[in-house]
């Protein structure tokens, strides 16, 4: 693989793994894949990371992008992953070696074989995938087409699913959390507009109908009618308390910390700088707030609008307690990085309705904290100029702490 002056490995001390993983090495690990591949007479003609995890650990998943030369000379394309640490999950085949005189262990699947997503292969199978349609009522008059809209791998994967007029999304995550996602779909449904599951599988597979509407995001880049402040207040005062009774997710002391050693990792040369902002973070004053049910992940990306009006709530997999501030500050954070003037007169509205609210003493520590944590998705995702975007958004993050 070549790399790029915005796409080289990150150095620090214990980064051994994604040395491994980004560096030329990955094509062997790709090989060895391959080795018990349907293509094992195929050349290697490129191996390109498409996203990248990493753990403060030294942990790290890669996913990528395959081109494989076949003896007829056809070009294939495959999606691997490798993982390391904590991040390999049972299941995978294992590659172990020794690197920085210390042994490794990489384990390596082809997409869709996820070891901790086993619900995946059926979607993309046509013969299970219209039995599970069948067994959902859904009319088996059209052959579905399969799109999908996400991988996240060993976390979780959305498809989109069309037959017909017809329009589905299926969700798949690991088997473990799929009890936590069919509660929380149960309780919502009764009270807000979330999609209710038409089928789930005890192998992490839940299945739903679209909802009308499309994503506040592009309404942003349409620049349609957008929800004002009350409404969205609406749609988080209806959220049910009995979210409260369910576990409750780090928070944004602890968040802050994790994404700062997380960037201290990948982009080292500031990492003095971002473990600085983590520990300003997490020793900010921010007050006593009541628990309350709260989305746990609520931004323009979950909201299904129409007409400006909110016609869906999408990703409710995060709803449980915390703190009313968390949502409104993930929702200001996330407009924060977007950065079109639409954007910015939105999240000006928000700002003015939640201000009247709280303090921002309480409210700008979290949204700074949110901030590390998109600040790590440029190097996720392995956009071009990485490293810059990943600066700017660190520079949203101190200017919230200190002067939003």
């Amino acid at each position: 693989m070549h790399s790029g002056a915005n796409d080289r490995v990150p150095t620090p001390s214990r980064t051994s793994d994604l040395h491994l993983l980004l560096g030329s090495s990955a094509r062997e690990l790709v090989a060895a894949v391959l080795g018990a591949s349907p293509f094992p007479a195929a050349e290697v003609r490129s191996v390109r990371p498409m996203s990248v995890t990493v753990q403060p650990s030294g942990a790290a998943l890669v996913r990528y992008a395959v081109e494989l030369g076949m003896p007829d000379a056809t070009v294939v394309r495959e999606t691997l992953v490798a993982a390391t640490g904590s991040l390999l999950p049972r299941g995978a085949a294992v590659v172990e070696g020794d690197i920085d005189a210390r042994q490794i262990a990489v384990g390596l699947w082809r997409w869709p074989n996820d070891p901790a997503l086993p619900a995946l292969p059926r979607l993309l199978d046509p013969h299970r995938l219209r039995s599970l349609l069948a067994s959902a009522d859904v009319s088996g008059e059209h052959p579905p087409i399969v799109r999908v809209l996400s991988y996240r791998p060993t976390r979780r994967a959305v498809l989109e699913i069309t037959t017909g007029e017809q329009r589905l999304f299926a969700k798949v995550v690991t088997p473990s959390q799929l009890p936590g996602l069919r509660d929380r779909h149960d309780l919502l449904v009764q009270c807000l507009p979330v999609p209710r599951l038409l089928i789930t599988t005890d192998d992490g597979l839940a299945l739903m109908p679209a909802l009308p509407g499309s994503s506040a995001r592009t309404a942003l880049r349409l620049r349609d009618p957008l929800p004002g402040p009350a409404m969205l207040e609406d749609v988080l005062d209806r959220l049910p308390a009995a979210l409260t009774g369910l576990p409750r997710r780090s928070d944004h002391r602890r968040s802050a910390h994790h994404y700062g050693a997380v960037l201290a990792m990948t982009v080292p040369e500031e990492g003095h700088r971002v473990t600085t902002l983590a520990d300003a973070i997490a020793d900010a004053d921010v007050g006593e707030h009541p628990i309350v049910p709260t989305h746990g992940d609520f931004y323009e990306h979950q909201l299904l609008t129409s007409g400006g009006q909110v016609t869906g709530l999408l990703d409710i997999d995060t709803a449980g307690p915390g703190h009313r501030l968390d949502d409104w500050a993930n929702l200001l954070a996330h407009l924060s990085v977007t950065g079109t003037p639409q954007a910015r007169r939105w999240r000006s509205e928000i700002l003015w309705h939640v201000r009247d609210r709280f303090r921002m003493d309480d409210l700008c520590p979290r949204v700074a904290s949110t901030l590390l944590g998109l600040a790590t998705g440029p190097f996720r995702t392995q956009r071009a100029g990485w490293r810059e975007r990943t600066r700017q958004r660190i520079d949203l993050a101190e200017h919230w702490l200190t002067s939003p």
